[in-house]
């Protein structure tokens, strides 16, 4: 019964998170491409183009750990 509706501030600042972390999701996924397409272009990987793959994947899966929750 004492259901609070969300205010329309509150809902701005939702979708203002959602869409600083998916703006970040598609940041995270062009660096990746961006180093694996680097480091296979010259035809082999030493070991920091696997350093600079693996640091960004790191980053990339705790990024996606960071969404936010909604309040509703």
């Amino acid at each position: 019964m004492n259901n609070p509706q969300p205010t329309e501030s509150s809902e701005f600042v939702d979708n203002f998170k959602n869409g600083i972390w998916l703006f970040g999701v598609l940041c995270w996924v062009f660096g990746i491409c961006d180093r694996t397409i680097a480091s296979f272009s010259d035809g082999y990987l030493s070991a920091l183009d696997l350093t600079q793959l693996f640091t960004a994947a790191t980053f990339f899966v705790s990024w996606l750990f960071l969404k936010p929750t909604s309040r509703l």
